[in-house]
């Protein structure tokens, strides 16, 4: 924990969850996450430095802008912290600096594209990109299965998911299954690679049907609104690389 590697994770994750929080708010509404200051969903007023510093800018103001006293979407808080607990589990699980590294970039991708589909049912392409290349990446690293088998891993999740999209639409007319969840399985296929990946789809399912039946049970109509399983597959991933790494899957 007090290696440099160690404390520059811990250090930087919550200026990394913050980022997310602006990637997973622009993305969606294909904004520019680069050139454009941060500013007020509510006002439109620029953020000052004072009011971007992670959970303490949150807590500080309670929670509201201080242009126009509209409140800030507490997620916003969330994925700060959520970050910050990534950080710490890799750095905990890992036993080497370049491991330590690719395991924290590979969750906060998972972390940044669960709440992105949580919240706008959408998985940005950037997103989804760089989890395939960080898979492919981890694969290659100590006790990675190799490029071979990340690329068939991918190419069986992803393939998996597009005939099932097309068959659906064949069948019912409409989308069953979106093709943001098709780019999704290219990374998440990379990571679990091919003999996992039955495991990492199954377990995907069976939160989507939790979360499916814990919503019915408040009373919402199920029929006319769509699961968010890309969220389901990325805690699938955050589950099935916790069973690695315990040492339950070995």
């Amino acid at each position: 924990m007090t290696d440099p590697t160690s404390l520059f994770l811990l250090l930087v994750s919550p200026a990394i969850g913050s980022f997310l929080g602006v990637l997973v708010d622009r993305l969606p509404r294909g904004e520019n996450v680069v050139s454009r200051r941060s500013f007020c969903r509510s006002c439109g007023e620029q953020l000052n430095i004072g009011d971007l510093v992670p959970v303490l800018s949150f807590v500080w103001s309670k929670g509201r802008c201080r242009h126009c006293d509209s409140s800030i979407p507490p997620w916003v808080l969330y994925l700060e912290i959520s970050a910050i607990a990534v950080a710490g589990f890799a750095v905990i699980a890992s036993d080497t600096e370049a491991t330590m590294l690719l395991t924290a970039v590979f969750l906060w991708l998972l972390l940044g594209l669960a709440v992105s589909d949580l919240l706008w049912m959408r998985l940005p392409d950037l997103l989804t990109v760089l989890l395939f290349v960080f898979g492919l990446i981890a694969s290659m690293g100590p006790g990675g299965s190799g490029v071979e088998m990340a690329l068939l891993g991918a190419a069986l999740g992803a393939g998996s998911f597009l005939v099932l999209r097309i068959i659906y639409h064949a069948l019912r007319g409409g989308e069953g299954l979106g093709l943001g969840d098709v780019k999704l399985m290219a990374g998440l296929g990379a990571f679990a690679g091919p003999f996992d990946l039955p495991l990492l789809v199954f377990g995907g399912a069976l939160l989507g049907i939790l979360w499916g039946a814990i919503r019915h049970r408040r009373g919402d109509n199920l029929g006319q609104q769509s699961i968010p399983f890309g969220t389901a597959l990325c805690l699938a991933a955050v589950l099935l690389w916790l069973g690695r790494v315990t040492g339950l899957l070995n």
